[in-house]
């Protein structure tokens, strides 16, 4: 363990570096910083970090940078994270608010993440397997054909227009959309399939058949594997950034969306921020960035994750309390849509 004057050394390190992108030297540590001790002693903490692997040179005539143990030991030791300005939190609101839909509130949140961290953003989707039931519609659209509205707790809609093997007068629709409603309301999406299973039998003998092809393909429509969709932005800020590894691979990285499910994945819980360094990244393309991940839901509970990927030299306190805001404000709209 370090003590806290070493701590204080790194911690000005690591906020010079990232803020000059240039390495450390004992005399601007003196100046810049109230460190309170002289520069003769600084260089003794230095080497004292450096030696312990926390802080190294990138070569002789230069000062020293932090490492990705250097890093780790930064963010872990936070008192806080930098929260957002009251401007930039009314700005969130409005943005967000505005809003119509699902596709368009996942949208905004992934410009606003790349906008407010100038890193690559990344948005899940929210998994329908998490997701229960707000409503089922059933519409007439021509002659032995309806469209089957799903609507979920999370705001996502999914229609399929279905056909027929019968002419289906519209109060035997009716019908069977109170029965479906009745069945289904606020039920998990992977507890359907059980509850819908003996439902044609609360059905007069003549809607069965009709009932059945449209149960079929409701079940059709909570297989298909929703969580694995992924969207990001900024992907231009990777441009500016510094990396350990060359751009490409960070880009190939990106396309890999199952590297990328995987690293929001393994994360903590709904408020929980998560940050992935360098090293720590298990796939060889992201081991010169970081992550910052958190999971955002409705109520406490997590229907998906969003995060930003960037360089190791990142502004963490920034970052994380973007991130953190975000998630937060998503899950405040999805509860109340």
């Amino acid at each position: 363990m370090l003590d806290d004057r070493k701590l204080a050394v790194l911690r000005a390190i690591v906020e010079d570096y990232v803020s000059t992108n240039e390495p450390v030297g004992s005399k601007a540590l003196a100046d810049r910083h109230n460190l309170g001790v002289s520069p003769a002693t600084i260089r003794n903490d230095m080497a004292a970090l450096e030696e312990q692997g926390y802080i190294h040179q990138p070569h002789t005539s230069a000062g020293r940078v932090p490492t990705d143990k250097g890093y780790r030991l930064f963010v872990d030791r936070l008192s806080q994270v930098k929260p957002l300005s009251g401007a930039e939190r009314r700005a969130i609101e409005t943005f967000l608010a505005g809003a119509v839909d699902l596709d368009e509130i996942v949208m905004r949140t992934v410009r606003l993440l790349a906008q407010l961290t100038r890193q690559v953003a990344v948005v899940q989707y929210p998994s329908l397997t998490r997701s229960t039931v707000r409503h089922v519609e059933i519409v007439p659209v021509g002659e032995r054909r309806v469209m089957l509205v799903l609507i979920t707790n999370t705001g996502r809609v999914e229609q399929r227009v279905i056909d027929l093997i019968e002419d289906v007068a519209e109060d035997r629709i009716a019908n069977l959309r109170a029965v479906l409603n009745t069945c289904l309301d606020g039920c998990g999406l992977s507890n359907v399939p059980e509850t819908v299973a003996e439902l044609p039998e609360r059905l007069p003998q003549e809607d069965r058949p009709v009932a059945a092809t449209i149960l079929s393909v409701l079940l059709e429509t909570l297989v298909e594997r929703h969580e694995e969709k992924l969207v990001f932005a900024g992907t231009a800020n990777l441009a500016a950034a510094d990396f350990s590894v060359g751009l490409r691979d960070v880009l190939e990285a990106l396309e890999e969306q199952v590297v990328l499910m995987r690293l929001l994945g393994e994360t903590g819980g709904l408020s929980e921020l998560t940050v992935r360094i360098g090293s720590e990244n298990p796939y060889t393309g992201l081991r010169g960035t970081s992550i910052v991940a958190a999971g955002y839901g409705s109520g406490d509970k997590e229907l998906a994750r969003l995060g930003v990927l960037g360089p190791t030299r990142m502004d963490y306190p920034v970052t994380m309390g973007a991130v953190r805001a975000v998630a937060r404000y998503v899950g405040q709209i999805l509860a109340g849509s």
